[in-house]
């Protein structure tokens, strides 16, 4: 068996040294001649954004409420949504006219102590997969490997 639930990992074996942690997202509605490129991060990379097609994809501030966004639930975060729309507005935006949010979603990252994620036999034939620390996207096929290698040895 897999455990890949990532932040929720604990919730199915207690003795691993994963967090979650929320991170609002939001999307704007297409911005024409819109030219950000590459992926910019702010306040030590709490706050990051980039271009996604015409729009502008912005997400985290967890750094405004640590405490808060230590949590597993979805809701969103009344006051981080506003300062995300207040740093596009006023930062990333301060020239584009006629846009909006189209959409804003929560996630859940698996965090930790250590900056690394953990891969580890944690049964028989069992193998945990968790704590990629949002960098999901980037390490996912690596840890994925990795943990099917320690799998393989299982059996």
């Amino acid at each position: 068996m897999l455990l890949a639930t990532n932040a929720f990992g604990r919730q199915l074996e207690p003795d691993l040294a994963v967090v979650p942690a929320r991170n609002q997202v939001m999307i704007t509605t297409p911005i024409p001649d819109l030219r950000l490129k590459g992926c910019f991060h702010y306040h030590k990379g709490y706050v990051y954004f980039r271009q996604l097609g015409d729009r502008v994809l912005l997400g985290g501030a967890r750094h405004l409420d640590l405490a808060g966004e230590t949590t597993d639930s979805f809701d969103p975060h009344p006051g981080i949504r506003t300062f995300l729309h207040q740093f596009m507005t006023e930062t990333i935006l301060p020239y584009a006219q006629g846009w909006s949010i189209e959409r804003a979603w929560s996630g859940i990252i698996g965090r930790g102590d250590a900056k690394m994620p953990i891969v580890k036999t944690i049964g028989n034939r069992s193998v945990a997969a968790v704590r990629l620390g949002g960098m999901g996207v980037a390490i996912g096929s690596a840890v994925g490997a990795q943990a099917a290698d320690l799998l393989a040895d299982c059996w």
